[in-house]
């Protein structure tokens, strides 16, 4: 059976690099690109029987850590490795803990790529050379709140990533094309599971899952 790849990443010249990496692990792969967690959700639906997704952390309608969690949420038997700008061993440590089934960083070789790929195949969890170990000796790091967000449906994901945008429901309900009254009962559906009660608490919740802004290495990730 022809493997399927699902490569979620908004930098074009490095999904080129990643469409490479693939044709080198698997030779007969079939990959489909996407630049943004809308289209990322709907190639999931599209492509249901997906072997692997390699997924940036930093696109279009993820805040930080979301988009994994929502994945790993969703859609639990889906492999998903995040590829990413940071080396930061703590970006790491949090990614294992929310169900990455291992951490490429960006500025890895095309051969290391292609290994890790292979690896991650072969169902094992991939992690740079000498990385786990320091990971191991890291305290866990997954809160309360990624249970919660991985209880979002799609729908609800997309609604909540628009509330942090700073849309009004007018809005949403224009991009979303349904109602505001659909819209409404979203946002009350993901105030119930996130256990917020206002859009100010729901986007400080979110951004637990942000990445450090500080960590000046996430450039470009």
């Amino acid at each position: 059976m022809v493997q399927q790849i699902i490569i979620a990443d908004d930098h074009p010249l490095f999904r080129a690099a990643l469409r490479q990496a693939v044709s080198e692990a698997v030779p007969d792969a079939e990959m489909v690109e996407v630049d943004s967690i809308k289209t990322l959700q709907a190639a999931v639906e599209e492509h249901p029987d997906a072997d692997l997704v390699l997924l940036d952390l930093n696109m279009p309608g993820a805040h930080g850590f979301s988009g994994l969690v929502f994945m790993r949420g969703q859609y639990p038997g889906l492999p998903v490795v995040v590829v990413s700008g940071s080396e930061e061993l703590q970006v790491m440590r949090r990614s294992i803990d929310y169900g990455a089934s291992g951490f490429i960083p960006k500025s890895a070789p095309l051969p290391e790529i292609t290994e890790a790929i292979r690896e991650v195949l072969n169902g094992e969890v991939w992690l740079p050379a000498g990385v786990a170990e320091k990971l191991d000796r890291m305290q866990a790091d997954v809160t309360d709140f990624s249970d919660k967000l991985a209880s979002l449906t799609p729908q609800q994901f997309r609604v909540l990533g628009m509330l942090a945008e700073g849309l009004l429901n007018k809005q949403i309900a224009y991009d979303l094309d349904v109602s505001e009254a659909t819209v409404k009962a979203h946002i009350t559906a993901v105030f119930r599971k996130l256990g917020v009660r206002n859009r100010t608490q729901a986007v400080i919740a979110i951004q637990q899952m942000e990445i450090d802004p500080s960590d000046t290495s996430l450039s470009g990730s």
